[in-house]
């Protein structure tokens, strides 16, 4: 067995699937390396399905490891698997207790990070870099800097005949309305006219969103017309179908949530819409063949890095005033490009 190599990522799903160009990296910079992940349970399917992962140890923050003690146990437990190397995308205190306990002889991380003198070697944190790029950079290579554009590789499943049945010769685009913040959902009405309009069009729309999407994805199709074209399954694909299913879709139109990843990962055509956050963090689709829109007339705009519950100046002018024509402009433009 080659170089015993540990990395950390336990934040949400787009992060996850944003570090899996890491992980492709590192498998090829070292001869036969055993690659482990620590993630979270709602991640652990993305790191399993990478072919570079040798094995997924699961922190569950929220539940068996919520607690300092628990948290020290787990690190403890991963500590006997001696890795030669650690690198860790994650900067909050918890993951840095972990490095520090995980007793990898050389632990790589960003010198933002909580506790960051855990860390044998610290990499600037670059605000104004890619997630990808970010991640890219822990291992220190100006060359590869310049050529980060790495897709996420995963392995994915056949989707259910009764799902691929309902979409098989059909020419269709995927939208996911959903995100875990309500001032980054463009408005579902909007969805609803831009949907219309693609219909009239000649294409079937297909809505994706885990179960909590369920609700808003029912919405909208029964407020559009010709909602015999809309295929809503919301809740009923996991994360890998769900790119699956991507991999058959035109164009997919998201929010600036997991979504888009995916997206990438199946390399195909993506629109983001930025409604309270900007693409100047670093969470853009960056496959070449995608793009994004934001309305940025406004002072408010961004009002935090991962949007809020409710709009702080009560107005969502990020959402409202960026237009379904402005959407459907954007969407033409990408399927006639590509």
């Amino acid at each position: 067995m080659g170089t015993k190599i540990l990395i950390i990522q336990t934040a949400f799903i787009g992060d996850a699937i944003l570090t899996l160009p890491l992980i492709q990296e590192v498998y090829k910079r070292y001869k036969n390396p055993s690659i482990d992940v620590i993630c979270i349970p709602s991640t652990k399917d993305i790191f399993s399905s990478s072919p570079y992962v040798n094995k997924t140890f699961v922190l569950d923050k929220k539940n068996k490891h919520k607690s300092i003690l628990q948290t020290i146990k787990f690190a403890l437990t991963i500590r006997k698997n001696n890795y030669e190397l650690l690198l860790s995308p994650h900067r909050s205190f918890r993951t840095s207790l972990v490095v520090l306990l995980s007793g990898a002889k050389n632990k790589i991380g960003f010198d933002v990070a909580s506790l960051s003198f855990v860390y044998s070697e610290k990499i600037k944190y670059e605000k104004d870099f890619h997630e990808v790029k970010r991640n890219l950079s822990l291992l220190n290579d100006k060359k590869l800097l310049e050529n980060w554009k790495i897709l996420p590789e995963c392995i994915l499943p056949e989707l259910d005949e009764s799902i691929a049945g309902e979409i098989t010769g059909k020419r269709f685009i995927t939208i996911a309305p959903g995100s875990v913040w309500a001032t980054k959902k463009y408005p579902w009405e909007y969805f609803s006219v831009v949907i219309s309009e693609l219909i009239n069009d000649g294409f079937e729309i297909a809505l994706i969103g885990g179960s909590e999407d369920k609700e808003l994805c029912e919405k909208i199709k029964n407020h559009t017309d010709k909602s015999n074209g809309i295929l809503n399954f919301a809740g009923k694909l996991n994360l890998l179908e769900s790119i699956s299913l991507l991999k058959r879709s035109e164009l997919l139109i998201s929010n600036d949530s997991a979504p888009t990843h995916m997206g990438m990962c199946a390399d195909i055509p993506v629109l983001t819409i930025y409604c309270s956050t900007v693409p100047e963090f670093g969470f853009y689709p960056y496959n070449g063949k995608s793009a994004f829109v934001s309305y940025n007339e406004l002072d408010c705009k961004p009002c935090g890095i991962h949007g809020h519950d409710k709009c702080p100046v009560k107005t969502f002018d990020c959402g409202k005033k960026l237009l379904p024509s402005d959407i459907l402009k954007e969407v033409y433009i990408l399927l006639k490009k590509n």
